[in-house]
């Protein structure tokens, strides 16, 4: 058996605001000159890193479709910017646009002859469909993955589920929301238990805590744009009112959405997607929540592999 390929990188990430050079950190899974088409995936947050989306290794290894990660611009292993913590001005959408447009470019994905597919999960898809939205050259599909279509209809869905809460646990995460504390033991356990119920259902892996640990060492992107909150978005910044309803009704490649049961991402959240995007093809993962790559893993790069290997049409 052939040792797979595994390239890991940094390119340069021109960011004139940053004042100080910056990069991107990149690994893929496959060989970019396979004439296969690749998948650059867009991981979670904002503030994550791509540690959780490393299981794609084996999506390639049983698919054959070459896998670009890559950390986002304040994150795991890209550059990090700790002086623009609170900086609500430099973090923007467009700043993560404009890197994955360079990554892009860098690995000569834009060529007519090469082009790439996009799959963002959580706020991956989010920040994916307005990029997509723009119709970026070398496109051929996108996926959308537990992504709702605006931070409000997300944030409509954690609510309600905060509602369905034992009211032990309940009252842990609004006492946190009333006094702006969000620390302590029983918080740590409430927001916890949040999470097992709505985020990722099976035992936690490594890769999950590792994002984890990145987010704690440095909560620069995290703080600024979400807020401390799961349930109320910061009252200023950019992404506090952010939503994709209608700049994707500008995409015109094939798109999938996915989503799954008891997630924010609900049903209501992800049909501005399937009422705007012109060609699109939804499936509902029974048995996953927010992270079907770990809940529902081989019935989830299934359906994935389908829609980028078969016809361009839902």
């Amino acid at each position: 058996m052939s040792t797979p390929t595994i390239i890991e990188g940094t390119v340069p990430f021109s960011v004139p605001a940053a004042n100080k050079p910056c990069y991107t950190w990149y690994k893929i899974f496959g060989d970019l000159n396979s004439g296969v088409t690749p998948l650059i995936l867009l991981h979670g947050g904002p503030g994550c890193t791509s540690d959780y989306l490393i299981c794609f290794q084996e999506f390639n290894a049983k698919y054959n479709i070459p896998v670009i990660l890559y950390d986002q611009i304040g994150n795991g292993r890209s550059t990090h910017l700790p002086e623009k913590l609170d900086d609500e001005e430099f973090w923007v959408e467009s700043l993560f646009h404009d890197q994955l447009r360079s990554l892009v470019s860098s690995l000569g994905l834009d060529k007519e002859e090469k082009g790439y597919y996009i799959l963002g999960q959580s706020w991956g898809g989010m920040m994916g469909s307005t990029f997509i939205s723009t119709r970026p050259k070398g496109l051929q599909k996108g996926v959308l993955s537990n992504s709702p279509a605006s931070l409000d209809l997300w944030l409509e869905a954690a609510n309600a589920y905060l509602n369905e809460m034992p009211e032990e646990l309940r009252s842990v995460l609004e006492k946190a929301e009333e006094t702006g504390v969000y620390e302590g033991e029983e918080y740590e356990n409430a927001s916890t238990e949040f999470m097992k119920r709505h985020s990722c259902t099976v035992e936690w892996p490594e890769e999950f805590l590792e994002v984890m640990r990145w987010m704690k060492e440095d909560p620069t992107v995290d703080m600024t744009m979400n807020g401390p909150s799961q349930f109320v978005a910061k009252a200023t910044g950019s992404y506090s009112n952010w939503s994709a309803i209608e700049a994707v009704k500008n995409i015109n490649v094939p798109m999938l959405v996915i989503n799954g049961v008891n997630e924010c991402a609900t049903d209501k959240a992800i049909k501005p997607f399937l009422d705007g995007i012109k060609d699109v093809k939804w499936v509902k993962l029974q048995n996953s929540t927010h992270a079907p790559m770990y809940e529902e893993k081989e019935k989830y790069f299934e359906v994935i592999a389908e829609f980028l290997l078969g016809k361009t049409s839902s």
